[in-house]
């Protein structure tokens, strides 16, 4: 069995070392080269516990191999981004693209495989376009829905060990794509058709965000009311079918902060409820910036100089390296837009640099701040210790007060 992966970002890159690693030949194909010769090298260009280790040694036994091309192989799995575009409508051009690049390679009997989080229809789609272009084809490949179930920061373990959803464009295609991954997936794998699989990926990823949206509406209840959120929460959950999450400063990443998108612009009638989540969500980075521009300028009033303002955390979520849709970094960057020649230190533990803002190591940061804005639990964050001599806006629960 050989295989190719197209995409190696956080979930092609990882799933292509796991399936290495259970004895498939996996070619690995990315647009970056970059990317490729990092991989090739054995080193991550991602954060991800104990994935570097994994990676060296099936580079080195040759089982897995990047290129910036697709090779022949049996079976081809799509796991590229599904941005949105104006108005938060869906773009699966990624996914197109690579299926291009993988159609004059395809032959009778291979498996291709989405990954990619898509809007309902987009295997159809695909398939449509592979018929199109090779008519000889229809009714001679299996083409499926599988979408990944990771939480990073864990995922090697989850991705052999969560259940999968497998949904084929035919009963067949289904059986064909289970087979693929009962090589390395330990979870049950649920048979279903290719669009409920599509939809199911958007539905968890939608009820996700509900459940933050009443969280984070909690909290700005309880900052009008006087009310700490993180001890009502935790009374509140002592109820035995009550199961409230924690309130941050809004919703990030590429699955939680997009996903609901792609259905309230499919269905705008009936996405309510999944639409007024995401509004909400939206909202509470806005609300925690004009928080934090408030406390600067009560702190220059009260003391007659610009405050140092430490921005603790770029992460969309605790110790992890992705800032995609990052309400954290949206809140730093309103900050520091606004920040009147106030001295404003940003803070992000698990990247070395960026590009655009120059970053702080966190005990530095605490110690010269007088205005500390917790915006990511990461790890680093919950070994400092409550300073009474400091503004501390806390977000994320570093110290639930």
């Amino acid at each position: 069995m050989k295989a190719c992966f197209m995409g190696l970002g956080y979930i092609g890159l990882p799933t292509a070392i796991i399936a290495a690693k259970s004895g498939i030949d996996i070619i690995g194909v990315d647009i970056n080269s970059k990317v490729v010769e990092q991989t090739n090298a054995g080193h991550l260009h991602i954060v991800e516990p104990g994935l570097e280790k994994l990676l060296q040694e099936v580079v080195k036994s040759g089982k897995l191999i990047a290129a910036t091309t697709p090779q022949e192989c049996d079976a081809y799995f799509i796991v590229v981004p599904t941005p949105f575009k104006g108005n938060h409508q869906p773009d699966i051009s990624y996914v197109e693209n690579a299926t291009r690049m993988v159609l004059p390679l395809l032959k009778p009997g291979n498996l291709f495989v989405i990954e990619s989080t898509s809007p309902v229809g987009t295997t159809e789609q695909m398939a449509e376009l592979i018929y199109t272009e090779r008519p000889e084809l229809k009714g001679n490949i299996h083409i499926a829905y599988c979408p990944e179930r990771v939480l990073p920061g864990n995922v090697i373990y989850e991705l052999v060990n969560n259940d999968r959803v497998i949904g084929g464009i035919d009963e067949d295609s289904t059986t064909h794509a289970i087979e693929f991954y009962s090589q390395f997936v330990k979870g049950q794998l649920h048979r279903t058709n290719a669009r409920t699989a599509e939809l199911c990926k958007l539905t968890e990823n939608s009820s996700r965000d509900v459940q933050i949206a009443f969280a984070n509406e909690l909290s700005m209840i309880c900052e009008q009311a006087g009310i700490n959120v993180w001890d009502l929460i935790n009374l509140a959950n002592k109820h035995p079918r009550v199961n409230i999450l924690q309130p941050g400063c809004g919703v990030g990443g590429h699955c939680i902060a997009v996903d609901p998108y792609f259905i309230t612009a499919a269905y705008p009638e009936q996405a309510k409820i999944i639409a007024q989540a995401r509004e909400i969500n939206n909202y509470k980075a806005q609300w925690c910036a004009e928080k934090v521009k408030n406390a600067m300028l009560k702190f220059e009033l009260d003391n007659r100089r610009k405050p140092v303002v430490a921005m603790m955390g770029l992460a969309f979520k605790p110790n992890i390296d992705d800032l995609r849709e990052s309400p954290a970094k949206r809140i730093t960057t309103e900050v520091l837009q606004s920040k009147s020649n106030a001295d404003i230190l940003v803070v992000e533990p698990n990247i070395t640099e960026h590009n655009v803002f120059k970053l702080t190591p966190y005990n530095e940061a605490y110690d010269r701040a007088d205005i500390v804005v917790f915006l990511t639990a990461h790890n680093e964050f919950k070994t400092l210790e409550w300073r009474d001599d400091k503004v501390i806006l806390d977000f994320c629960g570093i110290f639930r007060k």
